[in-house]
Order: structure tokens, then C-alpha cells, then sequence
């Protein structure tokens, strides 16, 4: 037993003499050589699009110490006393609006939180703000710019459209609840309005909708967020921000025209009632609908006509045609990459022997099935003159099919890039049958002319250099 004793005493003692060498070896001096300075994770802090007179998301950036003595931030402040009480800041856990003698210990760093609510301006275009941030360190100051475009947004609270009603843009209008169009109502929308939806907010239309977008001047019906999700993933990307659009059996006419319906839970859903006469109807021209966490598109009891539309990234089914849907769809093209759950559907699934309809000149092509159920015997559904990702032969209807092909897009889905025009080497280019080209197609979404010799698939191929901005 004094054996161990002994033993014990020497460990504590050996202990205590680590800790003692250790504490010899830290330096807690600070420098105040101007030739030491801090590096920044950043030199412009981007914001991106924000609404004005609303709280933006936190963005963050570090300050980190390379050096082998501690470091003070003298000042950490914003150059210009106007946007002081626009930008709110946390500091390593601290909040506040400006700092001082802030420390980093030596081959350390330290988070900066950044938030702000912009001032409106006044202005239909969102503009473009630049807030010099100054941080001082040993008499030296290096500067981060917060950057950001401040957009004034109209706000309404469960709207609800009683009569006849244009909306125009450019000014955003952001819908918290819902916005319902009533019966015997019809909402139009001017080129280039975005209504931004709030989360859980969803557009139900029991009269009708209609877009008049432009190639020049989109329609954009998305979520009210802007900015990143995490990392290197905006919200553009991200489905499920808010509800969709419903189209109710009373409803009759609806058309979209040059619009992106984006980022939604249910993307479009039209359904009909059989003890009604007439069905709804649901016109697509030149559209994108894209980023659903279940189906992108999904008709009951419905006629509807897509010409031009791109239709990608969902969950479940890209399309979804359940009982009494009656459908044509011409040069478009249905795609899916989704990223954030695996893929359940199909890009064309046909619930029903008694759905009707035609795809011509379009390309169904990514992960997941293409078309369900993968023999159509007994279906009144005849697609030619396609490209598709299976290997098959053609019969009664499947017609014309560019079986097993890439169309070469430009989606690249591990950099979370989605674009669905076609790259020089694709397959799809210049093999679509004219005699198929309805007179509405004979421009894309950009407003280019398909001509004699036309491209399978939503968007005309043009070479690289000239290729448009989406």
C-alpha cells in the first residue's frame, strides 16, 4: 500500500510540472506590430436580395489571428453613421452595432454574425447597397464590404380576389396565408411581377389565373426567401418554401404565359369534379416549373395544354396524370436531379387507362423512372418523337423515340447548377420533327425562333458564346 502511495504522488507531481511547463509556454502578451494583421474569411459580405423593412437571414464571416502572440481589434465599426442602425452584429457571442478591444488569441479566429433591415427607398427596382465595415488592428484598418439589394415589397395578409384584378410588376408583391381567387374572379398578372409566397402560404385559384410574362420579363411565382441555405446552396434551388398553386374544380380558364413556379411543396395541381360539366382548363406556354418536395405538376379531370415548358426536380412525380386529365404536351422537356430526398415517381407517371393525351418533340431524360407504367398497351397516350433515358422500341405508343440518348445539358447536379438546354454534343439537337411544332412553339422561353430544323425539348440549342442568361 505505500508502494502506491509513492506511485500516486509522483504522478501528481509530474502533473503539476506539465501543467506549470505548459502555462510557461503560452504567451498571453498582444502584439502591436502594424505588420500583423488579421486575415478575413471574406472581402464583400453578400446579402443578395433583400426585402426592405424586414429582417434579413444571418450571414456570417471570421477574423482569424496567423500569429504566435494574441491580437486586439482596437475598433471593429461601420465607416458610414447612416447604415448603423440598418446592421446588427454579433462578435464572438457579443452582440452589439460597433467594438472594441476585441481579442483573438494567437492561431485563432472568431465568428462575426451579420443581419440587417434595410430602409425602403422608394424605388421599382431593387438597389444596390454597399456598407464599408472597418476593423482596426494594431493602428491598421482592413475592410469588409457589406453588400446587398435592398427591394421594396408590397405585403398583403391573406388576400382575397373578389373581382377582376391586374397585378403588374416590377415591385415584388410577398403573400403571407393565402391568396384565393374566387369564383367567377380572374387575376392577371402583368411581365415581369414575382409574387413571393411566405412559408406556408399557397395560391388557390376557384375563378382564373393568367400570366402574361415575357421572354424579356418572366412572371416569377416562388418563396420569399433569397439567400443560402447553408454553404454554397441557395433557396432558388430549395423546394418546399412554400405551399403551390390549386386549381379548383370550379375553376374553367387558366393560362400561363413565360412564368417560373419554383421552389414549392405541390408545384401546380389542377383537379376537376366529375359531377361538374366542364373541367378545368390549364394553358402552359414557354413555362418553368421546377423544385417541389412531391410533384412538380399533377392534373385531375383537367385539359391541359404545355407548349415550350421546362418541368424538373421533384421529390415524387414530375407529372402526375390522374383520372379524366387530358393532355398535350409539345417540345418539352420533363428532367429530374432532385437533390434533397431520393426520388419516389416518375417524370411522366399516367394513373389511369381513361387519361388521354400526346408528347411530341420533347425529351424526358434524369434520374428516377421516365414513364410510368413502362408499357402503355390499353392507354390512349402516344409519344414521338422523344428522347428518352430507357432502352425500348417503339409500338403503338411509343412512335419515333430516340431511345437510350443523352441530351447533354448543362445541369451539373454535385455544384447544384440546373439548366436544361443542351450542350454542342447533344443528341437532341436539330432531330425534332417540324410536321409536330405547333405554331405557339415556334419560340422558346427566351424568346428564340426554332426554325425549319428544330431542337427536341423546351429550349432552342445555341453555341455557347451566345447562350442566354437564365
Amino acid at each position: 500500500m505505500k508502494r502506491l502511495k509513492i506511485y500516486a504522488s509522483h504522478i501528481w507531481i509530474v502533473a503539476l510540472l506539465l501543467c506549470a511547463a505548459l502555462s510557461a509556454c503560452i504567451d498571453d502578451s498582444f502584439s502591436t506590430d502594424p505588420s500583423q494583421q488579421p486575415k478575413l474569411s471574406t472581402d464583400t459580405l453578400r446579402l443578395g436580395l433583400v426585402f426592405t423593412a424586414e429582417g434579413t437571414p444571418t450571414h456570417a464571416f471570421t477574423i482569424r489571428n496567423p500569429h504566435n502572440k494574441g491580437m486586439k481589434i482596437s475598433s471593429l465599426r461601420l465607416r458610414d453613421d447612416a447604415w448603423r442602425g440598418v446592421f446588427r452584429f454579433n462578435v464572438d457571442g457579443i452582440p452589439g452595432r460597433e467594438f472594441t478591444d476585441v481579442e483573438i488569441r494567437a492561431n485563432d479566429s472568431i465568428f462575426v454574425l451579420v443581419e440587417a433591415t434595410l430602409p425602403e427607398n422608394g424605388q421599382p427596382l431593387p438597389v444596390e447597397i454597399n456598407a464599408p465595415l472597418d476593423i482596426t488592428v494594431n493602428g491598421s484598418t482592413s475592410t469588409i464590404v457589406l453588400n446587398a439589394l435592398g427591394c421594396d415589397v408590397t405585403r398583403l395578409h391573406a388576400p382575397r380576389i373578389e373581382a377582376d384584378t391586374r397585378w403588374d410588376g416590377p415591385k415584388p408583391i410577398q403573400i403571407f396565408d393565402s391568396l384565393i381567387v374566387a369564383p367567377g374572379a380572374k387575376l392577371t398578372v402583368g411581365a415581369g411581377a414575382t409574387l413571393a409566397f411566405h412559408a406556408g402560404a399557397y395560391l388557390r385559384v376557384y375563378g382564373s389565373l393568367i400570366t402574361e410574362g415575357t421572354p424579356e420579363a418572366p412572371v416569377d411565382i416562388t418563396g420569399d426567401r433569397f439567400d443560402q441555405v447553408v454553404g454554397r446552396i441557395p433557396y432558388h434551388i430549395m423546394s418546399g418554401q412554400w405551399g403551390g398553386i390549386d386549381i379548383m374544380p370550379e375553376s374553367r380558364t387558366n393560362s400561363l404565359s413565360h412564368t417560373v413556379v419554383r421552389n414549392s411543396s405541390w408545384g401546380i395541381y389542377a383537379q376537376g369534379d366529375t359531377l361538374l360539366a366542364e373541367r378545368p382548363t390549364l394553358s402552359l406556354h414557354n413555362c418553368v416549373l421546377r423544385n417541389s418536395s412531391s410533384n412538380v405538376l399533377t392534373t385531375l379531370h383537367t385539359r391541359l395544354r404545355a407548349v415550350g415548358c421546362e418541368l424538373a426536380e421533384a421529390a415524387a412525380d414530375v407529372f402526375a396524370a390522374g383520372p379524366g386529365t387530358d393532355f398535350d404536351f409539345n417540345h418539352c422537356t420533363f428532367a429530374n436531379y432532385y437533390l434533397f430526398s431520393a426520388i419516389s415517381g416518375a417524370m411522366v407517371n399516367v394513373y389511369s387507362p381513361d387519361v388521354t393525351g400526346t408528347i411530341a418533340n420533347s425529351i424526358i431524360y434524369g434520374n428516377g423512372g421516365a414513364v410510368r407504367p413502362g408499357e402503355l398497351f390499353g392507354y390512349k397516350i402516344t409519344i414521338r418523337s422523344t428522347l428518352l433515358k430507357p432502352k425500348g422500341s417503339d409500338d403503338d405508343n411509343f412512335i419515333a423515340i430516340l431511345w437510350s440518348k443523352d441530351p447533354k445539358f448543362y445541369t451539373v447536379r454535385s455544384d447544384y447548377h440546373f439548366d436544361y438546354r443542351l450542350r454542342p454534343e447533344s443528341e437532341a439537337i436539330a432531330v425534332a420533327d417540324p410536321a409536330l411544332t405547333l405554331p405557339e412553339a415556334a419560340r422558346d422561353f427566351y424568346g428564340l425562333e426554332r426554325g425549319p430544323t428544330p431542337d427536341l425539348g423546351a429550349y432552342v440549342f445555341v453555341a455557347p458564346e451566345e447562350t442566354p442568361t437564365k
